[in-house]
């Protein structure tokens, strides 16, 4: 998993924790990235986070690598994930609280996955988003 500079420390945190009960065993996270092990709890001890200044280059490094980036956002071309393939070797690529992903990670993204949303406001709060897209990840790979 690869995170954007994040506004809160404590959906980071809350990420991390979701990441360590799917199974994920590094997040990336760019800027300022920091772990309240109170809200990670246990995870923070078997996810290791890696800070980076800026997401490009480490997701072009990720894909040369042959991982398959898959951003979590809403756009006109992005995916509903209630029918979204996930590949088995992917990094699941986060935005910002309030800027989303920005063009230049969009533009390296092999696809964009979209939670639908039913109701008010129109999406979901970052870490509750990617607790959605990493148990369902883990429901199309439920051996590991």
């Amino acid at each position: 998993m690869a995170c954007a500079p994040l506004r809160s420390n404590v959906n980071l945190s809350r990420i991390v924790r979701a990441a360590g009960c799917c199974g994920v065993t590094r997040v990336i996270a760019a800027g300022r990235a920091k772990i309240d092990p109170k809200v990670a709890r246990d995870a923070s001890d078997f996810v290791k986070l890696e800070v980076r200044r800026s997401l490009p280059p480490t997701l072009k490094q990720l894909k040369a690598e042959g991982y398959h980036l898959a951003g979590l956002e809403q756009t006109t071309n992005s995916q509903n994930m209630h029918e979204y393939a996930f590949q088995r070797q992917s990094v699941l690529v986060i935005g910002n609280e309030r800027q989303g992903l920005t063009e230049d990670i969009l533009d390296l993204l092999d696809s964009v996955v979209e939670i639908p949303v039913y109701g008010m406001p129109y999406s979901y709060n970052v870490a509750t988003a990617v607790c959605m897209a990493l148990y369902e990840y883990c429901r199309q790979f439920p051996d590991g």
